[in-house]
């Protein structure tokens, strides 16, 4: 279910509220934060790591106006899943004198990313569906996936089959597999 103003705590109560407010999301952050390889962080986003970031944005933009609110549900929104499928963030993490050279080695690697659940085929990612995060030269560190699920698999997944996700890129190839229990139960929750 998307977020609506009604769901957001206007400055004033999360300037009080965000600490307790951010220790509860890094607690829930944990089991949807999968290492791939030394260099690929994937985010598993869902309604409540959305919330924090659009509070995040409207506190350190200092957004109170219902337009300025409004673009960012509109701007975030699409990062929770729907019922069907996982919404990642995928993070390439280098250290800063190698981390063009990385990039520049690291294009396309966002459609290279993938989720199989046991069983049946890799499902690819749908990347950067708001703008493209790539250029000639490097991808961008950051990007944002899709994984669409198929019923058969969702059930398979809420039957218990195991998770697997990596990266079959020819400069990155990694995966977890399986992927943790705590993650892999974390994960389900989002599909229906």
């Amino acid at each position: 279910m998307k977020l609506a103003v009604s769901d957001l705590m206007p400055l004033e109560q999360y300037a009080r509220e965000r600490g307790a407010f951010r220790q509860r999301v890094l607690r829930h952050k944990a089991a949807r934060r999968l290492a791939v390889g030394p260099n690929a962080t994937w985010i598993f986003e869902d309604r409540l790591t959305v919330q924090y970031q659009i509070q995040e944005m409207l506190r350190t933009e200092r957004i109170f106006e219902p337009e300025g609110i409004a673009e960012e549900l509109s701007a975030y929104n699409p990062l929770i899943p729907d019922g069907s499928n996982w919404k990642v963030t995928l993070l390439l993490e280098y250290e800063p004198d190698v981390r063009a050279a990385a990039l520049a080695q690291l294009r396309g690697v966002e459609d290279r990313c993938w989720v199989q659940v046991a069983g049946n085929a890799r499902v690819f990612a749908i990347a950067d569906e708001d703008l493209p995060r790539e250029n000639a030269v490097k991808t961008a560190a950051v990007h944002f996936l899709r994984f669409e699920l198929d019923a058969a698999m969702r059930a398979a997944l809420h039957g218990g089959a195991p998770l697997a996700v990596g990266i079959d890129h020819p400069s990155y190839r990694h995966m977890l597999d399986p992927v943790d229990e705590a993650a892999r139960r974390a994960l389900v929750a989002d599909l229906s």
